[in-house]
């Protein structure tokens, strides 16, 4: 869906509009954990932000997380809801500056999470992650990243996630 502004937060630019931003997609999240363990694979320092993430969470598994978790941030703060996994791109791939960083990216696992805004409000550095809601199925920003990335098989178990953005929902329909 395209009806917001293109992205959840106040200032910030879409690379590709085409590809990224709307309702679906408008706020990106990735653990400082895991950006912790791809500087020590690349050998590169990679501040917070440095893949595109609106959010770095600490102490929170994001590619673990469940297609339609809901998450508050600080007191003051917006409520989430987790979508879909990050896809590599050649946005990224070029922000990175790393030949081959598409396949890379996707062979390590841990895209993050796209989350949509159901409620806005204000954030700050610092800011604690809440899980307020968590639904009752299975479906992880792991499961359907494994789905999206080679493992059509798995497509029909995303069908229990009502919060998937509906081309990955026509798509699973379709595989399923």
């Amino acid at each position: 869906m395209r009806g917001g502004l293109g992205s959840g937060i106040v200032g910030d630019t879409i690379g590709n509009a085409k590809f990224h931003g709307g309702d679906d997609q408008a706020v990106y999240a990735y653990a400082r954990e895991d950006l912790d363990a791809w500087q020590h694979r690349i050998e590169r320092d990679l501040p917070n932000g440095t893949f595109g993430e609106n959010v770095t969470t600490s102490g929170l598994d994001v590619t673990g997380a469940l297609v339609g978790e809901r998450w508050r941030i600080g007191t003051a703060g917006p409520l989430l809801e987790v979508t879909r996994p990050r896809t590599p791109c050649k946005t990224f791939e070029a922000r990175m500056g790393i030949a081959g960083w598409m396949k890379t990216f996707a062979d390590g696992g841990t895209p993050g999470a796209y989350l949509r805004v159901l409620e806005p409000g204000v954030l700050r550095a610092g800011d604690a992650v809440e899980v307020v809601h968590r639904p009752d199925h299975d479906v992880t920003i792991a499961l359907v990243y494994r789905a999206m990335m080679g493992e059509p098989e798995l497509y029909g178990r995303l069908l229990a996630a009502d919060a998937l953005p509906e081309p990955q929902k026509r798509k699973a329909r379709k595989r399923a």
